[in-house]
């Protein structure tokens, strides 16, 4: 008989972890982290992990220390003789680094793939990946959950007349299209340049469809510096839509991020909690992830079909 799984927490995701493990139905294993006076910490197992299988869950956005974090706790399973080591990364940080897009820069998302693999990960648990072939980095099992399964109810709750699904860039227009279809809307693309010489910047950008009287959705797997989502916003609106607001999985919200959401012509930003947010925001609301991690998880341990949540 397969032994029961044990949920552990990295220090990243502990919030998001504890309400996995809740829906999931069993306390979040105990471990401790030991920190030296340089910054260098050290997790420890205190209870057996051995021959079962172990969920760790530590999202891998910056700082650095998250992803190590999470490769030490690998490893710590794998000397303690887990059998299953399953890394639960809500958010999969370098994802947009999936790619040679000038020369002499490295392929950020390979390499963590690699990492994580070296550090005994036998499968991967994510969600959203900025890069679908991400997938492809690994030689084990990714269970690649799309965040539709929240986002669509919650639309559809808000009874929009006149709804238009709209993607921020090109390469998010898969994405649009399969939500257009699920809620019966138009889609629309916007088309942006983006800077060659300076990260997070956009010099030119403009709408291929109509948005006139429109209540417009924009669409992203992820929220950095909200520059473009603010500017595909204010844009919307000035080509006459009737309102316009976003849909973004990961809040990652650097820099200026939550002043320019709060200054933007969105209504509202619905993000979910692989990231914790860093301040509060009248304009952004938080659904919950727990509940499809711990359906997923709970799954994957059973050996049961988790296919329906592959649906985008």
């Amino acid at each position: 008989m397969e032994p029961s799984a044990k949920i552990f927490a990295g220090r990243a995701s502990h919030g998001i972890a504890e309400k996995i493990a809740k829906a999931y139905g069993q306390d979040l294993g105990k471990v401790a982290f030991m920190q030296f006076s340089d910054g260098e910490f050290q997790p420890s197992f205190e209870e057996t992990v051995r021959g079962g299988r172990v969920f760790l869950i530590n999202s891998t956005n910056p700082p650095a220390e998250n992803l190590f974090e999470l490769l030490q706790m690998c490893d710590a399973a794998k000397r303690a003789s887990s059998k299953h080591i399953t890394a639960v990364i809500p958010y999969f940080g370098y994802a947009r680094q999936d790619r040679k897009d000038k020369p002499r820069v490295p392929i950020g998302a390979k390499l963590v793939a690699n990492l994580l693999m070296a550090a005994g990960a036998t499968r991967i648990m994510t969600m959203d990946l900025h890069a679908d072939q991400i997938q492809g980095f690994f030689e084990v099992p990714v269970d690649h959950i799309y965040s539709s399964s929240l986002f669509i109810p919650d639309i559809e709750k808000l009874k929009l007349d006149d709804l238009t699904i709209a993607s921020p860039d090109m390469g998010g227009s898969k994405r649009a299209n399969a939500y257009g279809n699920q809620l019966h809307a138009e889609v629309v693309i916007c088309y942006k340049q983006r800077s060659k010489v300076k990260a997070n910047s956009i010099e030119k950008m403009t709408v291929i469809g109509e948005v006139e009287n429109r209540n417009v959705i924009l669409l992203d797997d992820m929220i950095d510096t909200a520059g473009t989502l603010t500017k595909a916003a204010e844009m919307l609106m000035d080509k006459g839509a009737k309102s316009v607001r976003a849909y973004c999985t990961h809040p990652v919200l650097s820099g200026k991020a939550y002043e320019r959401i709060e200054k933007s012509a969105l209504e509202e930003l619905v993000v979910t909690d692989t990231i914790p947010l860093r301040q509060e925001s009248s304009k952004i609301r938080v659904l919950s992830t727990a509940q499809i991690f711990a359906q997923v998880m709970k799954k994957v341990h059973n050996h049961e079909s988790i296919s329906g949540h592959f649906v985008m």
